[in-house]
């Protein structure tokens, strides 16, 4: 269980950081619940959709699965860190609507998708861990609305990368599994 609330850590970190910059700029009353929901939603989806696609190849693949495993999260990791270090697209939104609160919580948890495939290989029952990953969400990105709001983006790109680290870390760890 700590390896699920320590994936669902990272995984949220994405969402984290967009809500930040959400709050930091387009604040309203009942952002941090909307963004919550929506991200926390569609992060707990996105790991199940992996989840189920790595028991689909999981038995063609099962000598190799540590390594794919290492590969997708190291991967997902990097890309996280890379965001991190590069401006964020809350720059240019003008409102925070439902159709564009969907677009971010489908592009925050796309890469949730990729670590999902990681399920197959933890002795964890994939929907209590899809459920942890979307509670753990729901409250980060609650969280980052209100940091945003309250100290400005300044911690934006910082969740980002210790996100990105600990994914790579963890895809690190698949290996000696």
């Amino acid at each position: 269980m700590f390896e699920i609330i320590i994936l669902s850590i990272a995984l949220s970190m994405d969402a984290f950081a967009v809500s930040i910059g959400l709050g930091a700029k387009k604040y309203t009353p009942g952002l941090a619940f909307k963004a919550g929901l929506f991200f926390g939603t569609f992060q707990a989806l996105m790991p199940f959709i992996g989840y189920l696609g790595g028991r689909g190849i999981l038995g063609w693949v099962e000598d190799y699965a540590h390594w794919i495993a290492f590969l997708l999260l190291a991967a997902v990791g990097v890309k996280m860190i890379y965001e991190g270090l590069h401006e964020g697209i809350e720059d240019d939104i003008a409102f925070v609507t439902n159709k564009l609160m969907l677009f971010l919580a489908v592009a925050t948890s796309i890469d949730a998708m990729a670590a999902g495939f990681s399920l197959t290989l933890l002795e964890t029952n994939p929907y209590v861990a899809c459920i942890v990953i979307g509670m753990v969400t729901f409250v980060f990105s609650v969280m980052g609305v209100i940091i945003g709001r309250r100290s400005g983006t300044w911690f934006e790109s910082k969740a980002e990368i210790f996100g990105g680290m600990v994914l790579v870390m963890m895809g690190f760890k698949m290996l000696f599994l």
